[in-house]
């Protein structure tokens, strides 16, 4: 069990509790179960109550016997027999359910408006009769005193099933294009049903006339809303012959009576989401609405909240036990959500021991993981050495990583870093000896990160001792603040002087130094302050600030400068630097080059001109005229810069279309001019 206190009103969440895999087999269900504490100590109201997938509606019976629920997937309904606090039946339906009835006291006889514009009529044995209507339905309202069935939805037509004669009656034609939502009034069975174009149209189904127009949109709630934007209207509820609540699309609940059309209160969710359902709670007069995201509390005459349930996944329906504080909340997740709030009302009688339980429980948070298996990611089963276990039952993948057994995994943490635990130990022996030394006395120990900084803030903090007017500010220093002590252990928080940022940002840091230094003493009264202060301060501060781009700027142009050096060093390096089997010592190649050069220099100009490859020379003519030809050596960045021009010459005829065919289609059209009149 949970507990949260939203606005000082303990809520208790009692489908909150450790939960088991999915992917587990009932025989380790159970084996959990009885070997788990936890487990055993859950909270479990109702047993299995829940979907496969998602929960789509929830009711009550009007007995207050019988819980009945609708979800996917597959379409299905599930029967709880709340004296039992167990599963009744579960029955298999063949399309997804919109909305549902109870139309007996128990659940024998029930009526369900499905998706495909299919209605069923169940009795206690199954299904009892199915049809159709001629539009997609939205919701659906009866009227006992006729037998009436009214179904609303893409249509501006309210049809009529009458269930006494088994047959439709002709449909109360509306001014609408789409009606969303419908309801009777309780006391004087007047039929009220909420249109697309933000209308509440009032029938009478005694003359099968209608009552009345209610325009919401004229109300000041659209004023800050876009004028284009008509907000519909999604929810009708009654609370008695004359109060009447409607929820909208833009998130608001509007509080009308029917004698006026104005209404009397309007309460804003915060959301912008549509509001889906509205209850009203009687010995608190208090209001419950709900949209996809929250379920609001609050006070029906003034607004003002009460408290409110946020589950954190989308909400779809909810039902309230009467005359209690138990809610049930359908949703899109597999659990149906179970809130019991004492300051409603206390526990219904077949579930009395909540109150007793709620009183001894204090607040227990939810596993976010499940506390048997360990989440771990494929870099760490590598590094464990169980990268082999990948496909087997012993892992579970699960998002970009794999669940296993916790004991599995504290095996191969020990298998993998056997010296964990002494170094574990010798960290914490540190840390007591280090608790201990505190309490004898202190010298003026630098820590051993940021020790430059820390000398800063102690110097720091001893100007503002001497300093009268800081003194009176009781602020704590750095490097007493706990919040920050990481800076000054934890070596990941290291501040590099020698780094790019630190550079940048340098000037910056002593600027404010220096405008601190230069402020106005204390001493000075107001007047000499005024006095004092004229256009020369105006121009220092400009030069200030000059200096200090400038200062930024400079550091810019030496760091790209340190950048350029070190390209060109890297670009010598790999050029000039010799190989390990041509390395030799200092004067041995000297020597070498100074006899290679007095050879050079001995040889004739033939002989040198025929060594060198970049030069080539041919006979040409009967007559003995020669050609030279001169090739001179490229350098690797020129070499290196040919060949990327050679790459992008190569992709561009790659990438690049013949425009042939366009020039065809060019010389084949006939100019405006060309063209000769017909006939």
């Amino acid at each position: 069990m949970q507990v949260s206190n939203p606005n000082n009103v303990k809520i208790y969440n009692l489908s909150a509790g450790k939960s088991l895999p999915d992917w587990l087999s009932d025989r380790k269900k159970r084996k959990l179960r009885k070997s788990d504490v936890d487990i055993q100590r859950r909270i479990e109201l109702i047993q299995d109550f829940e979907m496969p997938a998602v929960s789509r509606c929830v009711q009550m019976s009007r007995d207050g016997q019988y819980i009945l629920t609708t979800g996917t997937y597959k379409p299905r309904l599930r029967c709880y027999d709340v004296h039992q606090l167990s599963l009744k039946f579960e029955r298999g339906l063949d399309a997804e359910v919109l909305k549902f009835l109870v139309l007996s006291e128990d659940y024998t006889k029930v009526l369900f408006l499905e998706d495909e514009r299919y209605v069923e009529f169940h009795t206690q044995y199954g299904r009892h009769y199915r049809t159709r209507i001629p539009k997609y339905g939205r919701d659906l309202a009866y009227h006992y005193p006729s037998c009436d069935v009214y179904f609303v939805g893409v249509s501006p037509e309210i049809y009529r099933l009458n269930l006494e004669h088994g047959r439709f009656l002709s449909p109360l034609v509306t001014s609408a294009t789409e009606i969303n939502c419908c309801e009777f009034n309780p006391m004087h069975q007047l039929f009220s049903c909420g249109t697309k174009e933000g209308h509440v149209e009032c029938w009478d189904p005694r003359s099968r006339t209608r009552a009345g127009i209610l325009d919401t949109a004229l109300s000041t709630h659209v004023e800050d809303l876009d004028v284009s934007v008509v907000p519909s209207v999604t929810a009708v509820k009654y609370r008695d012959g004359l109060n009447l609540a409607v929820g909208t699309s833009t998130g608001h609940v509007l509080m009308y009576d029917i004698r006026w059309d104005k209404p009397l209160l309007v309460k804003d969710h915060m959301y912008d989401l549509p509001i889906k359902d509205i209850e009203f709670q009687q010995s608190q007069d208090l209001v419950l609405s709900m949209d996809t995201k929250i379920l609001k509390l609050w006070d029906r005459q003034t607004g003002k909240p009460f408290t409110a349930i946020e589950p954190g996944t989308d909400l779809n329906d909810f039902c309230q036990v009467p005359d209690s504080g138990l809610l049930f909340m359908a949703n899109e997740a597999p659990k149906i959500y179970s809130f019991y709030i004492p300051s409603l009302g206390t526990a219904p009688r077949w579930c009395s021991f909540l109150d007793n339980l709620t009183e001894e429980l204090e607040e227990s948070s939810t596993p976010t993981v499940y506390d048997d298996y360990k989440f771990v990611t494929r870099l760490e089963l590598e590094e464990l050495g169980l990268g082999h276990l990948v496909g087997s039952n012993l892992l579970r993948a699960y998002m970009h990583g794999f669940f296993m057994d916790v004991r599995l995994y504290h095996k191969a943490k020990a298998i993998a870093e056997p010296f964990a635990y002494q170094n574990y130990r010798k960290n914490k022996i540190r840390e007591k000896i280090d608790e201990e030394r505190t309490n004898r006395v202190k010298l003026k120990k630098l820590p051993k990160v940021n020790r430059d900084l820390a000398e800063k803030l102690i110097a720091e903090a001893e100007d503002t001792a001497l300093d009268r007017r800081k003194k009176k500010q009781s602020t704590e220093s750095l490097l007493e603040d706990k919040r920050f002590s990481a800076l000054f252990s934890n070596p990941d928080f290291h501040i590099d002087q020698s780094s790019e940022e630190f550079r940048l940002l340098n000037p910056v840091l002593s600027k404010r130094e220096r405008s601190k230094k230069t402020e106005v003493p204390e001493s000075l009264t107001e007047a000499e302050e005024m006095e004092g202060r004229g256009s020369d301060e105006d121009s220092s501060s400009s030069d200030d600030e000059r200096t200090w781009t400038r200062e930024i700027k400079e550091q810019h142009r030496k760091l790209q400068r340190e950048k350029r050096l070190q390209e060109r060093q890297e670009m010598q390096e790999a050029h000039i630097k010799p190989k390990f089997y041509e390395m030799k010592e200092a004067e041995e190649v000297k020597s070498v080059h100074n006899r290679q050069r007095r050879k050079e220099m001995k040889m004739s100009l033939s002989d040198r001109l025929a060594t060198e490859d970049t030069i080539k020379v041919s006979d040409g003519g009967s007559i003995g005229n020669k050609e030279m030809t001169f090739t001179f050596k490229k350098s690797a960045h020129q070499k290196k810069k040919e060949m990327l021009q050679q790459e992008h010459q190569a992709e561009r005829r790659h990438i690049g279309r013949s425009a042939k065919e366009i020039s065809k289609k060019i010389r084949t059209k006939p100019k405006f001019w060309m063209g000769k009149r017909v006939g």
